[in-house]
């Protein structure tokens, strides 16, 4: 059994503090959920930002609206 998945018995969950566009679309996401029991994802607002501002993930222009780059990255 995947050491991951024990956590549950004892009331505790799996969070992810790293969010980037590319864990959507290669699957590496989906697997997490699958096979380790990720229940959610995080990150410092200050630590986001500086991986929007410093990645090509993203085709939207400097300055737009935080509603552009939701769909930018694939919004749901």
């Amino acid at each position: 059994m995947n050491p991951l998945l024990s956590v549950t018995e004892f009331g505790q969950s799996i969070w992810f503090d790293y969010i980037r566009r590319n864990l959507l679309v290669s699957g590496e996401l989906d697997r997490l959920i699958r096979e380790d029991g990720l229940r959610g994802m995080t990150s410092n607002p200050a630590i986001f930002q500086k991986a929007i501002a410093g990645s090509t993930d993203l085709s939207v222009k400097r300055g737009a609206s935080g509603h552009a780059y939701y769909w930018a990255a694939g919004g749901c």
